[in-house]
């Protein structure tokens, strides 16, 4: 896969069909465990769906509705995808600890380990593709989609796992255990995967609420601005940042001394462009914005600054 919306279409399509392999073997099995991966696999086809129409978006140059650009959906996408993973989790949990409460439940292990092997080499698979179009396809969408698939391969795997120790069970005649393996195996993959929705959705959120950047990502930049200044007089440099989805957004005010010689505005331009092949280096997409000024209230942040009037 070459492109982003392939990569995400083809991401769709395999999660409607395990999502639809997942309820069939639920209906034949009585599997909690497999009703959890199919559910997991058919809400994520639906916010696929919305996944690759927002691919699209975000390509797009900003307009008079959008003057910011449509970055922003990437990041409210990879929320939504967090909350979803997040509660049919906790459903699940809720569901298989009443389960266990209540005597455990039966199941078909034959049937569960036929999808369970399916299910896995199907996921597996895509997460592969996945990862070999990250070669081609820079975009944080196939990215959490690539993370998603690693968790499901996970899952799918430990199910495959439980269900053949079930099989294992059957044979030794360990009857009184056959009714929990289910469960258990339920609360153990919840457990050990729920970082992973969580993550996804604090760091969306974070990018939905302007928060600069990690460290790894704000600190260059701020070295790339510098370099950009290296040889011209200046009194204050203020660098901000947010990246919503791939996009990064850098704004830059430079406080001059009102006496720089040469400071006329085809000079200001070259510094501008300077600046911003400095950070391109490190970083792209990017928005960079730079601002001189010979007043430091302008570069100052925007609240907190009390500006004396003047009295008369």
């Amino acid at each position: 896969m070459k492109t982003e919306s392939s990569t995400l279409a083809f991401s769709a399509l395999m999660a409607l069909l395990i999502g639809c392999a997942g309820i069939v073997a639920t209906l034949a099995s009585n599997s909690q465990a497999i009703l959890l991966d199919g559910l997991f696999n058919l809400i994520y086809f639906s916010v696929a769906l919305v996944t690759i129409k927002v691919s699209k978006l975000a390509s797009r140059p900003d307009s008079e509705s959008y003057p910011f650009g449509y970055s922003y959906f990437e990041s409210l996408v990879n929320l939504c995808k967090g909350l979803l993973i997040l509660g049919v989790s906790i459903f699940a949990l809720v569901d298989a600890v009443a389960a266990l409460l209540t005597g455990g439940r039966e199941i078909s292990a034959g049937l569960a380990v036929i999808y369970a092997l399916f299910a896995t080499a199907a996921c597996s698979l895509t997460a592969w593709v996945m990862h070999r179009s990250q070669r081609h396809v820079s975009s944080p969408l196939v990215a959490a989609d690539k993370l998603n698939w690693l968790v499901n391969s996970v899952i799918s795997g430990a199910v495959l796992a439980a269900f053949c120790l079930v099989m294992l069970f059957e044979r030794l005649g360990w009857q009184s255990v056959l009714p929990y393996v289910d469960s258990v195996l339920v609360i153990a993959v919840v457990v050990l995967c729920l970082g992973v929705p969580v993550r996804m959705a604090s760091q969306a959120l974070r990018e939905l609420l302007n928060k600069t950047p990690e460290e790894t990502v704000a600190q260059p930049v701020r070295q790339a601005v510098a370099r950009g200044l290296a040889d011209i007089d200046t009194l204050e440099v203020r660098v901000r940042m947010v990246r919503p989805g791939r996009l990064l957004y850098v704004i830059v005010h430079v406080v001059l001394p009102k006496d720089l010689p040469n400071a006329t505005l085809a000079n200001q331009d070259a510094l501008r462009q300077r600046i911003d092949e400095e950070v391109r280096r490190y970083y792209s997409p990017v928005v960079c914005d730079v601002v001189f000024t010979a007043d430091n209230r302008w570069a100052a942040p925007s609240c907190g600054l009390l500006v004396e009037k003047s009295s008369g």
